[in-house]
């Protein structure tokens, strides 16, 4: 493998990671999504796109997801769905990790971005494969503008990872292949293209582009049998970066799930092998909600690629290193481990998508604000029409700090616990865990409710579930702050107030708290010692 590291791997702001959990591999027979949406810089908050209906003739005006720059118009259609975040009212859902790939195929004067597509889909579809034919007419017709992206696209009944790439400058369309992940398969996909070889003639589990194979040919990326090309390889090549910060992340998503197939690919991970990892597996047990959770918040706890335990954790084992994610030292270039939980996400999901029960019901976005590990995932059912108040725009900005917003009351705790990760870690937990399974449990008591409240009048359901999202919003983002005031107080100065009860001990008189004072641990001590020499020595 070429151990050059392609700058949009550096450098890219949507470095994002993506899960999906076919139905007969979760617990409950729901088909799932994760995205962590991570941009340096990005001020987060969740969307809303009300249902409409327009008129012949009426145009929709594109600006750019990322730098809001104008793009150019389109057609409207008829009927748009309601859509919120990452999810519509007909239960799809689409999240998507971008792989950049041959920059020359990128076209600046195409109208559709990559994530005005997404939202186009999302108002214009009903089903996983209808928005994947809305996403390649969409291009077809206005021209694609990202570069190479991977998109998780799915609905109650099955669900799919579609790679599409450009054309080049002035060339509207995109060459794409989608395949479907079966029932009882995980899968994931990280800023490496993931697609290699694919059955052209199962057309219920593949769809494809017509020229997807001519035009790398034409191009020169591909000059073998059609049997044996491989999307990832003519569009896509993979270099050191692809392998360690990228394809590292599937790998450890498979590892969580089914061990052997983590062991026969640590190899590839570590550089040693050239055998890919496949597309989908079959994990060893099936999947909760809460396991896709806890799996979003991982950075190679007890793998070999651990970065809890070495030099760049301090002394306080932080599982986090500061971007870049390459370095020089005397001429020679390093790497810092990219793991899927990292500190500059904007926001984070787990949609549930569910067919045994009506739309407005089945489809939950568990969605949450910052990084997956230091956030709360709330419901958001998919039917609502209004945006919980903390977790609107407007409530402060990318530069303007904000008691209302749930963004920067998640970053204002997170920032906190992170140098002094394993000291403050465990109470923010059991704030974290409390919501999280509260939420959990609260569920099948929730649905019931709505149930009943449908089968009167859907409306009334709807509204129970809107303000079920709002409330539960609301009282995460209530916690954390007193979660924040709690841990300003008890480790304030480096000292740590002792806590009895998950409360801090008062003083029997006077004013002066009951503390300890942990200091550094042992090993980082002698680390400390090995580093100065005589220099502290007690004479």
């Amino acid at each position: 493998m070429a151990a050059v590291l392609l700058a949009a791997f550096v450098v890219n702001g949507w470095a994002c990671t993506n899960f999906i959990v076919g139905k007969k591999a979760s617990t409950d027979g729901s088909v799932m999504v994760s995205y962590s949406a991570d941009s340096y810089g990005m001020f987060g908050w969740l969307c809303h796109l009300p249902a409409a209906t327009h008129k012949a003739g009426e145009v929709r005006q594109i600006f750019d997801w990322e730098d809001g720059g104008y793009n150019g118009s389109i057609a409207e259609v008829k009927q748009t769905y309601n859509v919120i975040g990452n999810i519509n009212e007909y239960q799809v859902s689409i999240g998507e990790t971008t792989f950049g790939g041959r920059s020359e195929l990128v076209d600046p004067t195409g109208v559709i971005d990559y994530g005005n597509l997404i939202y186009l889909a999302l108002q214009r579809s009903r089903t996983a494969k209808e928005a994947i034919k809305v996403m390649t007419d969409l291009v077809k017709e206005y021209g694609y503008k990202s570069g190479g992206e991977s998109f998780s696209i799915a609905d109650p009944n099955e669900a799919w990872i579609m790679e599409m790439i450009g054309k080049g400058p002035g060339v509207k369309g995109a060459v794409w292949v989608a395949v479907r992940i079966p029932d009882d398969c995980i899968a994931a996909h990280a800023n490496q293209s993931r697609i290699h070889k694919f059955n052209m003639n199962d057309k219920e589990n593949c769809l494809y582009s017509p020229d997807v194979i001519s035009f790398a040919r034409e191009k020169g990326y591909f000059n073998g049998k059609n049997s044996e090309f491989s999307f990832s390889k003519a569009y896509n090549p993979l270099d050191f970066g692809g392998v360690r910060f990228c394809e590292a992340r599937v790998w450890s998503f498979y590892n969580q799930f089914n061990k052997t197939v983590g062991d026969a690919y640590l190899p590839y991970i570590l550089g040693e092998s050239d055998e890919e990892m496949p597309l989908f597996i079959k994990p060893e047990t099936k999947l909760s909600v809460r396991d896709v959770q806890r799996a979003m918040r991982d950075h190679y706890e007890g793998t070999p690629l651990d970065i809890t335990k070495d030099f760049g954790a301090g002394p306080f084992e932080m599982p986090y290193r500061l971007s870049p994610l390459t370095f020089k030292v005397d001429g020679k270039e390093y790497f810092n481990e990219r793991p899927i939980s990292t500190q500059q996400s904007a926001f984070a999901f787990v949609s549930q998508l569910r067919g045994n029960m009506p739309d407005m019901i089945g489809g939950v976005m568990w969605f949450g604000l910052d990084d997956a590990n230091m956030t709360v995932f709330t419901p958001v059912y998919c039917a609502t029409d209004r945006v919980p108040y903390p977790y609107q725009e407007g409530n402060g900005d990318c530069v303007t700090f904000s008691w209302d917003s749930a963004f920067w009351i998640y970053n204002w705790v997170a920032d906190m616990i992170r140098p002094r990760y394993n000291l403050m870690i465990e109470d923010m937990r059991n704030v974290q865990n409390g919501l999280e399974d509260t939420f959990d449990q609260s569920q099948e008591g929730i649905e019931a409710q709505a149930m009943k409240l449908y089968q009167q009048d859907p409306k009334k359901a709807q509204e129970f579930l809107a303000n079920y999202t709002d409330m539960t919003a609301r009282a995460a983002v209530d916690s954390w702050k007193k979660l924040g005031e709690f841990l300003i107080v008890r480790y304030n100065d480096g000292a740590r107030k002792k806590v009895e009860n998950g409360r801090l001990v008062r003083p029997k008189s006077g004013n002066v708290a009951p503390l300890e004072r942990p200091g550094y641990p042992e090993n980082f001590l002698k680390e400390y010692v090995k580093a100065t020499g005589e220099r502290y020595k007690v004479k």
